[in-house]
């Protein structure tokens, strides 16, 4: 694949970085084997550069651990101060001092302040962020400086002009492409000669396997080889304001069909036809999606418990697939998953209203709001009720199903 020059720093990145919050998991811990095998492929496949933060659970040490022998010097670490956790000015040295020990590094490549706007950012100001980032290159602990963007396009530019950043982070495809720091705002910073890395080129998954039937269909017409997530991708790889797109890749065929696309995507090597294709898709996706949610994960955990990713996540789907019926394939995906018929509850009915979610999330969604929707349309009056007749029910049932289905 083609790398992409960041000319402020004179460093090429690839075009493709593996981004490390979603490795695959066994039991809910990182499944060492499969995570290995990807991200020694991906490298050997021309990836240059891996995505990780202090928040994304294990991956940190995990990455610390495999990042040995000839791999080692072969690829560019992108990490984050987790600004969320800041109280004071030791608590910035304390992280780094810890994620470097977790990576078993002296040095890490790319350091950027993690999910940040600008209220968040003038807090960190008062702690000392700047002082602190100075200091870690100058004791060559950071080689290059910047953030992860979360905030509302008006402000961005501000965030751009008000320290020696390096490189940003922001999210960006072909659904959300003016949330956030916007087209023009990426064009400005490209224009300042800073490295521009994306972060959710597939929001989350909506953007990559089953989608809506007419979505599915422009595409299919259009080219039948190509998959809707190398659709997406190639779109954000297109602009040549990108230097590197960070995608999400938990098996091994995410990632073939994630490298086909860098290993021919140049800037501006989509044709018009191929973008129009897009903008077709885009108008069905915007009709059909109630939340604009991405899944990142960031307003987790919930003091209530809610599994609000998978609650938002499943109410989407509903109505992009058109699940119709009162015990349609969202219903009974709704209490298989988070209603608690076949483990711990996490709906939304849940919610308390407690407000500790709205801080946190990186799309700025009113999320109790959000999940009394998900409560109306899935919750049924006397579902509290209903639900321990239903587990002690369906487990059982499920455990014999699938004893049988495995013989």
């Amino acid at each position: 694949m083609q790398n992409r020059l960041i000319e402020k720093i004179g460093v090429e990145v690839s075009p493709l970085g593996f981004g490390a919050m979603r490795l695959p998991l066994r039991n809910g811990k990182i499944n060492r084997e499969l995570a290995t095998e990807q991200i020694y492929h991906a490298i050997d496949n021309g990836v240059n550069i891996i995505d990780t933060a202090y928040l994304y659970g294990d991956s940190e040490k995990f990455l610390g651990e495999v990042l040995q022998g000839e791999y080692r010097d072969k690829v560019l670490i992108s990490s984050k101060l987790p600004s969320i956790n800041v109280r004071k000015y030791e608590d910035m040295e304390y992280y780094l001092a810890e994620q470097l020990k977790r990576l078993q590094r002296d040095c890490i490549d790319f350091y950027l302040v993690h999910s940040v706007d600008l209220k968040t950012v003038n807090r960190l100001i008062k702690r000392g962020l700047f002082d602190f980032l100075n200091k870690a290159k100058s004791e060559g602990k950071i080689r290059y400086v910047g953030f992860s963007y979360h905030g509302v396009k008006e402000e961005f530019d501000l965030l751009i002009d008000g320290f020696d950043w390096d490189v940003v982070m922001v999210q960006y495809n072909y659904f959300d492409e003016n949330v956030q720091a916007s087209v023009e705002g990426i064009e400005y910073a490209a224009s300042k000669g800073m490295g521009v890395f994306v972060m959710e080129p597939l929001k989350g998954g909506i953007l990559a396997g089953n989608m809506p039937k007419d979505a599915e269909n422009i595409f299919k017409n259009a080219d039948s080889t190509k998959t809707t997530a190398q659709w997406a991708l190639q779109w954000v790889m297109n602009n040549p304001n990108i230097s590197c797109v960070f995608s999400g890749m938990n098996s091994m065929d995410q990632l073939e069909d994630n490298l086909a696309v860098a290993e021919k995507t140049t800037p501006m090597s989509m044709t018009f036809e191929e973008l129009e294709t897009v903008e077709a898709v885009k108008r069905v996706m915007h009709n059909a999606l109630k939340i604009n949610c991405s899944t990142c994960g960031y307003c987790m955990p919930c003091p209530q418990d809610v599994n609000i990713p998978e609650c938002i996540k499943i109410y989407n789907e509903k109505y992009l697939f058109d699940h119709t019926g009162p015990f349609n394939e969202s219903f009974i995906d709704y209490y298989q998953y988070v209603g608690g018929v076949m483990g711990k509850a996490g709906n939304a009915g849940l919610c308390n209203g407690c407000g500790k979610c709205l801080r946190k999330c990186p799309q700025k969604l009113d999320i109790p709001a959000e999940l009394e929707k998900v409560r109306k349309e899935f919750e049924p009056p006397g579902v509290k009720y209903i639900l321990p007749v239903a587990k002690k029910i369906g487990i059982p049932l499920y455990a014999q199903v699938t004893k049988l289905l495995n013989r």
